[in-house]
């Protein structure tokens, strides 16, 4: 009989699924947060329930000899070593739809608060003062409200925002224009939305993109008298910045619910005048902790009885009998994905993913799955194998397959195409013998290129000095250049260079390669080896 751990508080409906499902479960919630007694138990079980107190790190897997999944109640999975888990051989799950809703509520509940200055309205007069006239408010009714991420929650809020008769702007580069017309909302850039919104809400992950998107100069491009919420992740909005906006008044007021630094014991923003703050508690309702809670005991019971995998962050959907095949096409799809995701910024239409040969006759279904959340990834690092084919269909991106007889010199290759209103892209690649991915083909040019952490992707003319001057300005600027891969549809015609880097190539590199006047495109590129 599997055995699981609960270590962290569950309700006693889901700690029950598990003994429905005849799995012994300990349901010891001070464990979380006792780690030597922790690690002194986890080699008894097979499986582990968690909320947020439970940190399992790399030494306590080590000593998790018996220990097959992980479960998260809820989205972030912080409190967790991916790489120690992937390693370990350890799947870890979450449950990213069960709190939707209620962090949607929180950010509408936010902005009502800061519209009407309600906390602090309500501390004056508990003080025993009857200051009507210092807090004066605003109406939402005919403001527009900017939606910044138009995904799972920012579709949710554009509809409660709509209800309450507002206009609705949204940038996402993910967002379609048909999906755009089914949410009811105005799709624009970003400048546009900082220009013409009332109240400005995030409700994008926090990325190498999104990181301090919310800067001065973006504050500054603002109408006066904007108010701002954020629900969404902490390190969003440069809160220095935006305190300063506060003071000068250009910005009226703030909602906010993360911090850069969490607990966040000291802002800027704190006890400045209508700025409204809360401790994280986008996802702390009753009903969304239960959501979660009987979510992960039906997903880690499905898996230790049936083997199946539902909302995994570190693996695909594959049974046992078909990892060793199907899984070096799951990392290829996945590099397929990520080099087209990487390069693309404007909302994307459609994803096709071509099968040819021997993968055609394998688990599509999987290696589609790795594709998309490849493609995704670039803009939203929680998405996984599960959740990106339902986040696609919900931005109104077109997803579709083809499956062919062996047409070429390859027993099987994968072609990703993804199309945006401007634009077509596509890359192939394949496994060799050796099991390792490798891209064969660009933009219709032929190529033979391994997968390397770090790479940099140039376009140009085929004219003499390219390599010369690739070389020359990486080693310039200290950037070391591992492996280098060229490719080209005709002499003197379009041609295309993989660089294989150490590290990272600096800005100053980049910035010395376009001087030239050479490239293109220069793009750096990262994977997931």
């Amino acid at each position: 009989m599997p055995k699981v751990l609960v270590s962290d508080k569950l309700s006693e409906t889901a700690v029950q699924i598990f003994r429905d499902n005849g799995i012994e479960v300990d349901f010891e919630p001070a464990l979380g947060k006792d780690k030597d007694a922790l690690l002194a138990r986890i080699g008894e079980y097979d499986g582990l329930a968690i909320r947020s107190a439970t940190k399992v790190t790399d030494k306590l897997l080590a000593a998790a000899t018996n220990l097959k999944v992980i479960g998260r109640a809820g989205i972030g999975v912080d409190n967790v070593d991916l790489k120690a888990a992937s390693q370990k051989g350890v799947i870890v799950m979450n449950t990213p739809y069960g709190n939707m809703i209620t962090t949607a509520e929180h950010a509408i509940a936010m902005m009502f608060a800061v519209a009407r200055q309600i906390p602090e309205a309500s501390a004056s007069t508990h003080a025993g003062k009857w200051e009507k006239s210092k807090f004066m408010g605003v109406e939402l009714t005919n403001k527009t409200l900017g939606l910044v991420g138009a995904g799972n929650i920012g579709s949710i809020v554009a509809s409660r925002a709509l209800g309450l008769k507002m206009k609705v702007l949204a940038y996402d580069p993910f967002l379609s224009e048909d999906r755009a017309k089914e949410l009811g909302v105005t799709k624009v850039e970003l400048d546009e939305l900082l220009g013409k919104a009332d109240f400005i809400t995030l409700h994008v992950p926090k990325t190498e993109q999104t990181a301090n998107m919310i800067t001065a100069e973006a504050i500054a491009k603002m109408k006066p008298g904007v108010r701002i919420i954020n629900c969404a992740r902490g390190g969003l909005v440069d809160e220095d910045a935006l305190a300063d906006a506060l003071k000068s008044g250009h910005v009226a007021g703030a909602a906010f619910d993360v911090f850069a630094v969490e607990p966040a014991t000291d802002s800027p923003l704190f006890n400045l005048p209508n700025v409204v703050v809360t401790p994280h508690l986008g996802a702390a309702t009753t009903e969304a902790q239960e959501n979660v809670a009987l979510q992960v005991a039906e997903q880690i019971s499905d898996y230790l009885n049936n083997g199946a995998v539902t909302n995994a962050i570190n693996m695909p959907s594959i049974t046992a009998e078909e990892a060793p095949i199907l899984g070096p096409f799951v990392k290829l799809a996945s590099h397929l994905g990520a080099f087209v995701g990487q390069m693309t910024r404007d909302p994307i239409e459609s994803i096709n993913i071509t099968y040819d040969g021997k993968v055609a006759e394998m688990n599509t279904k999987a290696l589609g799955s790795a594709a998309i959340a490849g493609v995704m990834s670039a803009q939203n690092p929680d998405v996984n194998m599960v959740s990106a084919p339902v986040i696609a269909a919900d931005r109104g991106i077109k997803v579709s397959s083809t499956t062919q007889e062996k047409s070429g010199v390859f027993d099987s290759y994968i072609k990703l195409t993804v199309k945006t209103a401007d634009r077509e892209r596509s890359i192939a690649g394949t496994v060799f013998s050796d099991g390792k991915p490798r891209f064969i083909q660009i933009k219709g040019i032929n190529i033979d290129a391994e997968v390397g952490s770090h790479m940099l992707y140039t376009t140009n003319k085929d004219v003499p000095g390219i390599i010369g001057t690739l070389g020359q300005t990486m080693g310039e600027n200290g950037v070391n250049i591992a492996n280098f891969t060229l490719g080209r549809s005709n002499v003197g015609a379009d041609a295309i260079a993989l660089l294989y880097l150490d590290d990272a190539p600096n800005d100053t590199a980049l910035a010395k390669l376009k001087a030239t006047g050479l490239f293109q495109s220069i793009s750096p590129l990262k994977f997931d080896i």
